[in-house]
């Protein structure tokens, strides 16, 4: 506990400073926030505009399809290599100990012009 005089001038100096304070009005200019011990900065509005909700949610979108894109040329590339395997097999000619061959699929890749 303080002594009454100490406390009391602590008063006095805490009225002074909240008397003097300057009272900021609050216009559309962008602020800093505190954010968890982070700085952002925003409007400190969480209500997004629906465009806003839009542009935002428009990259997550691209990458979707982006990524949609590589698999289905991914796998057009794969069920192609297979292709040629297959052709390769019913065109040609082979004894029965060339399928039993571990390198028999390099191999077709090989003559075919594909590469693994």
């Amino acid at each position: 506990m303080l002594p009454h005089d100490l406390s009391e001038r602590l008063r006095v100096a805490r009225m002074q400073a909240v008397s003097k304070r300057k009272v900021y009005r609050r216009v559309g200019v962008e602020a800093v926030l505190s954010n968890g011990g982070a700085a952002t900065l925003g409007s400190g509005d969480e209500g997004l505009g629906w465009w806003s909700r839009i542009a935002s949610a428009l990259p997550l979108l691209v990458l979707a399809v982006g990524l949609v894109t590589i698999n289905a040329i991914q796998n057009e590339k794969i069920a192609n290599e297979i292709a040629v395997v297959d052709v390769a097999l019913l065109v040609d000619d082979l004894p029965p100990a060339a399928y039993a061959d571990p390198g028999f699929v390099q191999f077709i890749k090989a003559g075919s012009g594909v590469t693994p």
